[in-house]
């Protein structure tokens, strides 16, 4: 099988067959296309996603090897769930889409730059508008102090980037997510990429083949139809 970088055309929204994707760097599939709406969602129906600098062309990728988790699997440590009974922080569901991804985008501690350019964030904000695109928010009052945001396709949601500016805010959103998504029908939430961030709430390592096997199975599945309306979670 060949492993060379594929041009996208302009015109047409279709991927190469992710497989094709290459050994190094690993995962590197195509170059080109754009962010519009439709090449998105289409990329993410095949395992695929953008990843690139600003100032670089669109890049995309199909890793092979793939950070996954049921929902219901999620790992609560005995120190979160302390924190959870005893805290007042609070979760909502897109609340705060557009504060969310400029949060998201920050540079953290250890980066000098971050991959969330302006680019991404007016596309994904247009994920959001037509109702593809969702968030997480964590509250302390009115503060927002950490969150997540992701894709939704059909019984999958495809996690982007997380944040937190206050301690464990972010796995509260993470948890929040898990429960909230298996209880309105969500199979599987995509974490794309292994941290020891995520493997510690349980997420598990998929080959990209296992991935896209859970993808056929699951994308064209439907959640309860309330799920992404504007609500607030309780985590139990």
């Amino acid at each position: 099988m060949s492993k060379k970088l594929i041009a996208l055309s302009e015109h047409h929204i279709q991927f190469p067959d992710p497989n094709f994707a290459m050994d190094e760097p690993a995962g590197l599939l195509a170059i080109g296309g754009d962010l519009s709406i439709d090449r998105l969602m289409n990329a993410y129906q095949h395992a695929i996603f953008p990843w690139f600098s600003e100032g670089e062309p669109i890049l995309w990728w199909s890793p092979p090897t793939r950070a996954v988790i049921t929902p219901t699997q999620v790992h609560i440590s005995k120190s979160m769930a302390k924190f959870i009974r005893q805290t007042s922080l609070t979760i909502t569901i897109n609340h705060a889409f557009e504060k969310v991804i400029n949060a998201c985008a920050l540079p953290r501690k250890k980066q000098a730059e971050t991959w969330i350019s302006p680019e991404i964030k007016t596309a994904y904000i247009a994920l959001h508008q037509v109702g593809k695109a969702h968030s997480i928010e964590v509250w302390n009052n009115e503060e927002l102090v950490g969150g997540l945001y992701g894709v939704n396709v059909g019984a999958i949601f495809c996690g982007e980037s997380m944040f937190h500016v206050q301690p464990n805010a972010s796995k509260l959103a993470f948890i929040g997510l898990c429960q909230h998504f298996s209880m309105h029908a969500g199979k599987l939430i995509d974490c794309q990429m292994m941290t020891p961030h995520l493997q510690s709430l349980g997420v598990t390592a998929n080959t990209r083949n296992e991935f896209l096997i859970q993808l056929a199975n699951n994308k064209t599945a439907r959640i309860n139809n309330n799920c992404w309306q504007l609500q607030s979670i309780t985590i139990f």
